[in-house]
């Protein structure tokens, strides 16, 4: 069956720009008249994105109910604002998952939904190890420090001392134990609690880097399994994360 979008938009150049790029995606854009068919749709399983036009009034009710629904029945929330809007701090508390600024852009798009089903999918499947090592944040008016957690290929748990805002494209650097690398990139910050801790999704990472990364989790693994050790696990948040900008894990 073809996947569908459910999309909340009256901005006709906007319209276009999705129709067209979820077309190029295999998924059909379906306009809805308002935002309860719009959540019709996401409830009912209809629709497993859900594109809102947050200059529409009611805009971040729309999304905020939506990502209340349990995970298997959660849509990619994607929000569209003009370069005006108060910014992305509402869209985000609200739970879209990526805002997009208008004039939208096809490649920004796509990279959107690509970026929200692979955490998904990551969400799923990827084994993480438990390890203890600083991990610094780089925020816009300060540097947050944090410990790790555990550590997988596509992201990474952390313990601050105070809560790790919602955002995405944040730098990070840690230094991967036993070694003398410095893993540099950035991350996306999918889930965070009120108690410091929070899931990252990495967006960002050097092909060297990652290859760093994926030795390192190689050896970690060959050593848990002669040890037969149970620190491998699959990371969820705990009740009190606020989840998918309210993705990660």
């Amino acid at each position: 069956m073809r996947q569908s979008a459910a999309v909340l938009c009256r901005d006709k150049r906007s319209l276009e720009t999705l129709e067209a790029t979820l077309e190029q995606m295999g998924i059909e854009a379906v306009q809805c008249p308002s935002g309860k068919a719009a959540l019709e749709m996401v409830m009912t399983g209809r629709s497993s994105t859900l594109i809102v036009d947050f200059d529409l009034p009611g805009a971040d009710e729309v999304i905020r109910m939506a990502s209340l629904l349990p995970p298997d029945q959660k849509p990619a929330l994607v929000a569209v604002a003009s370069r005006a809007w108060p910014g992305t701090g509402q869209a985000f508390q609200s739970g879209a998952n990526r805002i997009l600024y208008r004039p939208l852009e096809t490649d920004q798009l796509k990279d959107a939904l690509k970026t929200d089903k692979k955490k998904k999918l990551i969400r799923r499947k990827s084994e993480r190890y438990e390890v203890k090592t600083l991990v610094y944040l780089d925020l816009e008016s300060e540097t947050l420090s944090a410990i790790s957690i555990d550590i997988g290929e596509h992201g990474l748990a952390v313990q601050a001392a105070e809560p790790v805002p919602m955002s995405s494209n944040l730098a990070f650097r840690c230094v991967l134990p036993g070694t003398d690398v410095t893993l540099k990139g950035h991350a996306d910050v999918i889930w965070a609690s009120d108690q410091g801790r929070a899931g990252l999704f990495f967006s960002k990472l050097s092909p060297t880097a990652r290859k760093h990364l994926k030795h390192w989790l190689h050896k970690r693994s060959a050593h848990t399994k002669d040890k037969d050790d149970h620190t491998v696990r699959d990371l969820t948040p705990p009740e009190d994360a606020h989840v998918e900008f309210a993705t990660s894990e």
